[in-house]
């Protein structure tokens, strides 16, 4: 089972996988006690830079980080997120936006619940 949570205040147990390109601000490593960071399956600089977490380009930026979570590399990438599941049953993916509904961990659960 693959769940989502914020980083900052998160009390989930099992394998935990910051998702974010960028460090969260103000945290230090030791507080984030994630087991894994795996910040190329974020989106792009160019992408992230671009949605700014505006709730007005949520569809579009869906749209186009599905896209890039297609790419050779990416799908790489979730191969091993996926493996990792299998393992540990429970994955919680962390993340630093502080719009819980409108950001990447939304989107890559959505695209993670749905491949194979």
């Amino acid at each position: 089972m693959i769940s989502i949570e914020r980083v900052y205040g998160s009390k989930s147990k099992g394998f935990r996988i910051l998702v974010d390109r960028v460090w969260p601000r103000g945290l230090k490593k030791e507080s984030v006690n994630a087991n894994l960071w795996i910040k190329d399956i974020a989106p792009s600089d160019e992408l992230r830079k671009w949605f700014g977490h505006d709730e007005s380009k949520w569809e579009e930026f869906r749209k186009k980080y599905k896209k890039e979570l297609k790419t050779k590399p990416q799908i790489e990438r979730l191969r091993e997120i996926k493996d990792l599941e299998r393992k540990n049953k429970n994955i919680t993916l962390l993340f630093g936006a502080k719009d819980e509904k409108h950001n990447q961990a939304v989107v890559l659960k959505e695209v993670l619940d749905s491949f194979r």
